[in-house]
């Protein structure tokens, strides 16, 4: 049976990885066909296939590693709408302060791969860039005013796109 919380990552997942992993790249490889730029698919003969069968399992890892910290420990969710209510430093989080996002640049890289496909990698780099912009005038500013102090000490360590090297601990 599925929880009320489990219904709440259901519902941000479909809505913001699905729109930018699934939903964009679709329409992307449907306008690119018939081009110079078409797509064609990765075979399991290909070494392009395994690079992106393994960063599909890094990416998604991360995405379900990151997505499970916040229902279990933020109680909340990576939805604007359903934000953690506690700021979570743990597992990934303690490396670089977006791994959700890096979790989505690290699965279109994969796709792109499969794909051979340069406007899903374009995609990717737009998604990137919208995010170099949202991040710093809305999401962090909206997490200080939440968690104040502690979110202005952990930004401080904590890099926000390319990880440390060794873990921060907020002790």
């Amino acid at each position: 049976m599925i929880t009320t919380i489990s219904w709440r990552m259901v519902r941000a997942t479909i809505l913001l990885p699905g729109n930018a992993l699934v939903i964009i790249p679709l329409i992307v490889l449907w306008v690119s066909k018939g081009t110079a730029y078409a797509h064609r698919l990765s075979a399991p003969t290909d070494f392009s296939f395994w690079i992106a069968l393994i960063l599909v399992s890094i990416g998604l890892m991360l995405s379900v590693t990151t997505a499970r910290l916040f229902l279990k420990f933020g109680d909340g969710t990576p939805a604007p709408w359903d934000p953690p209510k506690k700021l979570v430093i743990r597992g990934p989080y303690r490396y670089v302060r977006n791994p959700m996002i890096s979790s989505v640049l690290i699965s279109l890289t994969a796709e792109a791969t499969y794909f051979h496909s340069w406007p899903l990698l374009v995609w990717m780099g737009i998604f990137f860039l919208v995010n170099i912009v949202y991040f710093p005038l809305f999401e962090e500013r909206g997490l200080k005013a939440r968690f104040g102090a502690d979110y202005v000490n952990y930004k401080s360590n904590v890099p926000r796109w390319l990880p440390r090297l060794t873990p921060w601990s907020a002790k």
